[in-house]
């Protein structure tokens, strides 16, 4: 800085090093985010508290030391507001400087195209005019970097370098001075992060969010991809109305801001894996939403509003706090799959007899006493998956499911199985093991299940197959183990189930070829006494 500049050469180069010793200018949709974000941070920092408020405390944490991490969460989202509105007064002050610095250059620019003090006219060429920002703004529709070919950011790139557009070099550094390079625009919506495996901070996010709302983008796929401070999402979500397709899966998202319902064109939103705590109303408005995975979050309860998502056909709520399933689950009429698994629910409501598109229902893992009779209604129910709960009976509606193949309610308190559901013939897989103590015997229809190709009744007291057990002919796989079986002797079952089938076939033919050779002749004292009889009835009637 104190070396003399005897020459217009050195002032120019000393220009330049100034200039390229700023840091990369931010783009147009950076500034625009930043600007965003701090008119918003008030509002979203208020969702968060709220949503802390309503956070439960278990019976078993004490109170003060529940209390003691309210307030330390309280104080750790007004922090990182702090920090976040930080970053973003940042953003714009460096915005500011590079418009600065623009005004300079053009001034300087101006100089050495005009006559020099000496008189003399500079030989240096005119130098083009520096970009501003209302030529970026002007420009920014195209979503192309500036004249100079781009340098690739270390933040966040394209995955594919077709999606950015890219002039030529210019000299104009090696003759004279320019813009620097400006950071590319992001013109795929499929991100991937920069080498140094870098995440998504929120102003990137919002960042993002903006380009994809001008460009009209369809799908964006953030799994994993948001750093762990990001546990909120701007508020500008809810302008990606062409969106179709969102997955934030396997972030660190605690709560979903209201505008969400602003994505109207959605129809798969991926949530699974994050921290969200409760959803709000506005989730109902997304009226085509087809699939919908809610797993591994902190939910204890759903909106109301859930009952609008009639065109819904997957719902993953797995491994959530769902004590309850709301009645509203029966709006849902194009429901096709439904996992509630690994919750605390303790009753399925008797709405889910509307669920009429149903077909694969798993609620594992649960606190299930028993299913409603409504089951019975869902006639094109194929897979009822309900292992580890405390079932003690199934429902005897479970006739009409017609369309049933596989049911599972293993682990479970079942005491027997009706002799109704034999009647559901299409059953393919059926497993009832380790009831333990409470399964004594098999219902004596189980024949009539003629398309059963798998059967599990391991871990329970039963002695004796029923006789009906010899239809069973497309029976492939048996588990029986330890059960106290008599009938047939252990060594046939351990031959595999075709060996079980036929033994039980040839044990009832013998049976009833006995039954038909032996037949029980009378004993003379028997027939004493009916001659006696007989000649009674004569004398008598020849009295009258």
């Amino acid at each position: 800085m104190d070396k003399r500049l005897d020459s217009t050469e050195q002032v120019v180069e000393e220009i330049m090093r100034i200039h390229r010793s700023l840091p990369a200018r931010p783009g147009i949709d950076e500034v625009e985010a930043a600007k965003g974000l701090i008119d918003n941070v008030e509002k979203e920092d208020q969702a968060c508290l709220e949503a802390i408020a309503r956070q439960r405390k278990s019976s078993e944490v004490p109170g003060e030391l529940f209390m003691v991490l309210q307030e330390m969460k309280k104080g750790y989202v007004q922090f990182r507001s702090k920090e976040q509105i930080r970053e973003a007064l940042k953003l714009l002050d460096l915005e500011s400087v590079h418009s600065l610095f623009d005004d300079f250059i053009q001034r300087a620019s101006n100089c050495i195209a005009s006559p020099s003090s000496n008189g003399s006219v500079s030989s240096r060429p005119p130098l083009p005019p520096a970009t501003t920002t209302a030529a970026r703004s002007d420009s920014q529709s195209s979503l192309n970097f500036s004249e100079r070919a781009p340098v690739r950011p270390k933040d966040m790139v394209s995955r594919d370098d077709s999606f950015v557009t890219k002039s030529k070099p210019s000299s104009l550094y090696s003759d004279g001075f320019a813009a620097p390079p400006r950071r590319p625009q992001i013109l795929d919506s499929t991100l991937t992060t920069g080498n140094d495996g870098e995440k998504l901070s929120l102003i990137k996010l919002a960042s993002l969010i903006e380009v994809s709302a001008k460009k009209a983008t369809q799908e964006i796929n953030l799994q994993n991809k948001l750093t762990e401070q990001l546990e909120w999402l701007p508020d500008s979500l809810g302008k990606l109305s062409s969106l179709t397709s969102l997955d934030l899966s396997e972030n660190h998202i605690v709560v979903l801001p209201n505008t969400i319902g602003g994505l109207s064109s959605l129809t798969k939103l991926d949530l699974h894996s994050n921290r969200i705590g409760q959803l709000p109303e506005s989730i109902g408005e997304l009226l085509n939403l087809v699939y919908l995975n809610l797993g591994s979050n902190q939910l204890s309860s759903l909106p109301s509003a859930f009952s609008r998502l009639v065109r819904l056909e997957e719902l993953d709520l797995s491994c959530n706090n769902l004590p309850i399933l709301p009645e509203s689950i029966g709006s849902l009429v194009s429901l096709k799959k439904l996992d509630v698994e690994t919750n605390d629910i303790e009753e399925i409501p008797y709405s889910i007899g509307g669920c009429s598109s149903l077909i694969e229902l798993r609620a594992d893992y649960n606190k299930l006493k028993a299913l409603p009779e409504a089951i019975g209604k869902i006639t094109t129910l194929e897979i009822l998956s309900v292992r580890y709960n405390n079932i003690r009976q199934l429902p005897t509606t479970m006739s009409s499911l017609a369309s049933l193949k596989e049911l599972d309610v293993s682990f479970n308190e079942l005491e027997s199985v009706p002799e109704s559901l034999c009647f559901a013939t299409t059953l393919v897989k059926l497993n009832i093991g380790n009831n333990f103590a409470d399964m004594v015997s098999l219902p004596r229809s189980i024949g009539n299940l003629e398309m059963l190709e798998e059967l599990d009744i391991s871990n329970n007291q039963i002695r004796v197959l029923p006789d009906s057990f010899k239809m069973l002919t497309k029976l492939r796989v048996f588990r029986a183990q330890e059960n106290p079986l008599h009938i047939p002797p252990r060594d046939i079952a351990e031959k595999g189930p075709q060996a079980v089938v036929q033994y039980m076939n040839d044990l009832v033919e013998t049976r009833n070829a006995k039954s038909l050779m032996v037949k029980p002749k009378k004993s003379w004292v028997q027939m004493c006494f009916f001659s006696k009889s007989n000649k009674r009835k004569q004398s008598s009637m020849e009295i009258v």
